[in-house]
């Protein structure tokens, strides 16, 4: 029963992220050289959202609700296989039910802030989307690693959210979660759903290389 409310809480927070931070990239804009009031709203929608999840399913689940974090707490010995693999379920099935709810409301052609190549170039949306995620759960990690900084641990890693969105939005819409690019993609169709692996690989490279990279930083020097 205690996996069940985790994977509950997983599925629950990453709904709420594809719905109202997806959703207010949709119902906004985010394309063209005018957009960048709708950059600053989605940026801050989805910082927002990490806040609000991390004080209310925070203390059931440890508020993943991305892959790119799960993968790290795995390869960081903080959650074992079996979790990982129900966390990555509910995450992805919460993504595609707060993408269907979109759709309902804003209709299926609304583009659901699905992500997309940076000038067609998928090398380059690869490395933008590594560094990306990299530097966002590197904060996770970090933030995480002493009980004395979980009172603003949620205001921390929702900070880290919105400055990797307000940079990437322009390149690649910023995913860093492969839950919320696949839920966005298979309703988008088209491009976005040709190049959503992308959109997954590199989320999971990235939050893998910052758990090495933590693990590196935060061992205890030989003497």
């Amino acid at each position: 029963m205690e996996s069940f409310k985790k994977y509950l809480a997983e599925f629950i927070g990453t709904f709420v992220l594809v719905f109202a931070a997806c959703g207010t990239a949709a119902a906004v804009g985010c394309k063209g050289s005018e957009a960048n009031g709708a950059y600053i709203l989605t940026a801050l929608a989805f910082g927002l959202v990490i806040v609000a999840m991390a004080y209310s399913i925070g203390n059931i689940s440890g508020c993943h609700i991305n892959p790119a974090v799960s993968i790290a707490m795995l390869i960081s010995k903080k959650m074992t296989a079996k979790d990982f693999c129900g966390y990555v379920i509910a995450q992805f099935l919460g993504g595609i039910v707060g993408a269907l709810c979109i759709g309902v409301m804003l209709g299926f052609d609304c583009g659901f802030g699905a992500n997309g190549l940076y000038n067609g170039n998928v090398l380059l949306s690869i490395f933008v989307e590594v560094l990306l995620t990299c530097i966002f759960v590197l904060a996770i990690l970090g933030v995480t690693s002493k009980p004395e900084f979980s009172s603003v641990a949620g205001i921390v890693i929702g900070l880290t959210l919105t400055l990797v969105h307000i940079f990437g939005i322009h390149f690649t819409g910023t995913s860093v979660n492969p839950a919320r690019s696949f839920a966005s993609a298979i309703f988008a169709g088209g491009e976005a759903l040709s190049n959503v692996w992308v959109f997954i690989v590199a989320p999971l490279v990235g939050g893998a290389l910052a758990a090495l990279i933590w693990k590196f930083l935060s061992s205890p020097e030989k003497k």
